[in-house]
């Protein structure tokens, strides 16, 4: 494939050293939203840039016909409207919030897990997630997936980072320098806690997914998630 990366920073650094060692083309690198640049002969573009430029070059993308991988997060107040610029360019396009295979699992596990507590009203729910120091955004786009599937099998309906109710999941975000991203989903309950974690250990495998998605999507149009990519229920 010829790849364009939209964001050339930690992750297009490692998205472009994986992807030349399994044997595809880096066509276009991409530090700043990417209006002014050709990617016309791209096969498909990988984004990874900041919430205000995402949507600018999620829009050429669509716009010139370029299937679209994005896993940048903080900006999803625009989802709808790209989905619907896709629909309308007849285009492709993937969002995920974490693209790491091991996370993609995690999320399928917490609902499978959520679906086991709802019956158990005596266990409060909440999620930690804590990642590096340049991270800009809070709660993790990652943590806000994992609660909308908790939102499945609960009461809860929004997630807060003030405070835990009846209707908020309480998250818990922290900052601290280096760490790729830790996921913990807590049930408390006065007898005994249960808990679920994920934890990064290299930028890669959020890489190794992306470039899946992107090899997953050539010579397909629309919509879709990585469910779809590894054929998860």
């Amino acid at each position: 494939m010829k790849i364009a990366i939209l964001g050339y920073g930690k992750m297009g650094k490692t998205i472009e050293k994986l992807a030349l060692q399994k044997g595809h083309t880096i066509l276009v690198k991409s530090s700043s939203t990417s209006e002014n640049i050709d990617i016309s002969e791209a096969d498909v573009a990988i984004e990874f840039s900041t919430p205000y430029a995402a949507v600018k070059n999620i829009e050429l993308c669509l716009n010139t016909q370029i299937p679209v991988i994005s896993g940048t997060t903080g900006w999803l107040e625009n989802y709808e409207e790209m989905i619907k610029l896709c629909e309308k360019r007849n285009g492709s396009f993937i969002y995920a919030s974490n693209f790491s295979v091991g996370v993609n699992l995690f999320f399928n596990i917490n609902e499978y897990l959520s679906k086991l507590m709802e019956p158990w009203k005596e266990y409060q729910v909440s999620i930690e997630e804590i990642h590096h120091t340049q991270k800009k955004d809070a709660p993790s786009g990652t943590a806000i997936t994992l609660a909308e599937g908790i939102f499945k099998n609960s009461e809860k309906r929004e997630w807060s980072l003030e405070e835990d109710s009846e209707q908020e999941l309480k998250i818990t975000s922290q900052r601290i320098e280096d760490v790729k991203g830790t996921h913990i989903i807590n049930y408390n309950s006065e007898i005994d806690t249960i808990s679920i974690k994920h934890e990064a250990h290299k930028r890669e495998g959020f890489a190794i997914g992306a470039i899946l998605a992107a090899e997953w999507l050539q010579n397909k149009k629309g919509v879709y998630s990585m469910k779809d990519v590894l054929k998860l229920p």
